[in-house]
Formats: structure tokens, sequence, C-alpha cells
């Protein structure tokens, strides 16, 4: 765990590592100028920038909550697609029989049903996470430099939907579906005919295809909640007047903290020559970690506005639309051999 620990401040480190030299060149330039060229008179009171990084504080705090909010309600929502997608799958082999029908069905009459219905929902999910990783003009964060070098991307970067729903559904379902702009509302729409056609051949009792269709309403309604999280985004007057006013404090910083630190030194000076005279450039190590916590906060909460964007700090929905896979082929009776594997993990973060 302690080994853990200090991996993860080394990340954070690496992460913001370009920041923290900008921090370092403009905090040292201004040391410099302040002590060759003698600007004692260049400084501003501390009330105005208290008062500023106050408001500041306040506003990082007020976005990175709303952030992870948004976080938290996408987890809830793709954990009742988890949910509701076993429920599915298992009313779909208990209900799927031959109690009701005038004409009995073979045994593989009634798997192949199963395994076609089970097969689209698993087609919905595939549809459902390709959508949420489409990329929006106010997603940004995953054209950060440092995600970019780290690699750190979803699958559906490098899959073509097309590809990934053909082993699932049958190609006149799949043209369908590619014809249509929202291609996971028109795949719940097929299971619904399909299962509207199996309580017409007695596959399926009445009760039972009313508890059906009760499922895929609750996967429409998640499916919803999924796309508003998509497609609203954290209201952009918030995140980019807080962007700026960051800015602001962590440039006029330097014109309060500088000459407060000359002002102690000078007070040194009268015990420690050398060590007054030089106390000014202590102010580099400190203006540096109270810049980097204000620019890492409100980069966290930036990076924490879209959890389907494809950062490392989205909700892994490959990863649990995958999760879910396996467990219903498995149910199916399938080997472990012809179901695909979970996604790998990269640097310690799931897709």
């Amino acid at each position: 765990m302690h080994t853990k620990k200090r991996y993860t401040a080394f990340e954070m480190a690496k992460w913001t590592r370009y920041e923290t030299l900008l921090f370092i060149v403009i905090i040292a330039a201004w040391v410099a100028a302040y002590y060759f060229l003698n600007l004692s008179w260049f400084k501003i009171p501390w009330t105005p920038l208290a008062l500023i990084g106050t408001a500041v504080a306040f506003v990082i705090g007020f976005q990175n909550n709303s952030a992870y909010g948004r976080i938290w309600e996408a987890r809830k929502i793709w954990g009742g697609i988890i949910n509701t997608s076993r429920t599915f799958g298992m009313f779909l082999q208990d209900m799927v029989t031959n109690e009701h029908a005038i004409n009995a069905f073979s045994e593989e009459q009634l798997q192949t049903e199963i395994k076609t219905l089970t097969y689209r929902h698993i087609a919905w999910m595939t549809a459902l996470r390709h959508a949420m990783r489409m990329s929006k003009p106010w997603e940004t964060a995953v054209n950060q430099r440092t995600d970019r070098e780290w690699g750190i991307k979803p699958p559906e970067f490098d899959a073509n939907l097309e590809d990934d729903l053909s082993p699932y559904i049958s190609q006149s379902d799949l043209e369908n579906a590619m014809q249509k702009n929202n291609k996971q509302t028109a795949l719940l729409y097929q299971q619904s005919h399909h299962l509207k056609k199996l309580k017409e051949k007695g596959m399926l009792w009445e009760f039972s295809f009313l508890e059906l269709e009760a499922i895929l309403q609750e996967l429409f309604t998640l499916q919803g909640k999924s796309e508003r999280i998509k497609n609203f985004p954290y209201p952009r007057q918030f995140a980019t007047l807080n962007h700026f006013f960051m800015w602001i404090f962590v440039l006029l910083l330097p014109l309060a903290l500088v000459p407060q630190f000359a002002e102690i030194g000078n007070e040194i000076k009268n015990t420690s020559p050398m060590i007054g005279d030089l106390f000014i450039w202590f102010c580099i190590p400190f203006y540096v970690i109270v810049a980097w916590v204000f620019h890492t906060m409100e980069r966290i909460g930036r990076t924490g506005e879209n959890p389907f964007e494809g950062t490392a700090n989205d909700v892994p929905i490959s990863t649990i639309a995958r999760g879910i896979e396996i467990d219903l082929r498995q149910n199916l009776g399938e080997a472990d051999e012809d179901i695909p594997e979970q996604f790998p993990v990269k640097h310690h973060t799931q897709f």
C-alpha cells in the first residue's frame, strides 16, 4: 500500500510536470527581477489577492463537487445497467419456454431465440458505450499532452462500431441499426419486435412478455440518463471563467509573495546578513506549491466534468460492458475460450 501511494504521487507529479516547470519559470523571473533590478516599489497588498484567492477556491470547490456528482451519477447509471442486464438474461432463460406454446418447439429452437436476444443485448451495450465515447466539442481533457504521451485511451478509439456489432446480430439487424442516428435505440426496438413475435408464437406467456418489455423500458431509461450526461456538459461559463480566475490568481500571486519574502529577509539581515540577503529566493518553492495546488485542483475538476470522455478519470464503461457480456455468455453455457477477455488495465486505469 505504501509503495502504491508513492507511485500515485509520482504519477501526479508527472501528470502536472509541464505546469510545474512553468510555475518555476514564472516565479524565478519575478524573484530575479526583484532581486537584481531593485523593484521594491512594484507590489500589491495581500488583501485584494486574498479575496481573489478565496473566490477562486470556492469556485474550484464548486466545480470539483459538480464534476464528482456527474461521475457518481454516471457510475450509478451503469451500475443499474449491470443489474438490469443480469435480470434480463435470467428472465430470458426462464421465460422463453414451451409452457404456453400451441405447438411445442425443440430445445434447440428455444436456445437459439434466447441466444439471439442475449447477443442483441450485448450489441446494445456495445453501441451505447461507443456512443458515450464519441467526441464532443467541449471534451478537451482527452487531448492533454500527458494523456496522449501515456497512450491513455479507451478501446472504442481504436475500434469500428460496425465491426464490433457484427459478431452479435444478424446482417439485416446490423444494416437496420447502422442506418439510424441512434444505434442503441434501434437495437432496443429490434428487441421489442422480437419479443412480440415470440409472444405470438407462444414461446412467451403474455405476462412474461410484459415483464421483459418492462426490462426494455428500464434500459431505455438508463440509456437516456447516460445520454443526458454525455450530451449536456458542465456549464461552460463556470468551467471557462474558473480556469481564467485561477490563472489571474496564479499570475498576481508573485506581486504580493515576493515582496513579503524580501521584507522578511531584510529583518533577518540584522542577525544573519547572508541568509537575509538570499532569503527572497525561498519564495520560489512556496509559490510553486501554492500555484501547483490551485492549478491541479482546477485541472482535476476539468478532467472529471465528462465521465465518458476517454480519460483516466472516466467511469470504466468499456470494462463494465465487457464484464456483463462475460457473465451473460457464461450463463448461456459457452466455453471460456469462445468468450472475449476483459479489456486490459493500463497505467492502473480501467476503461
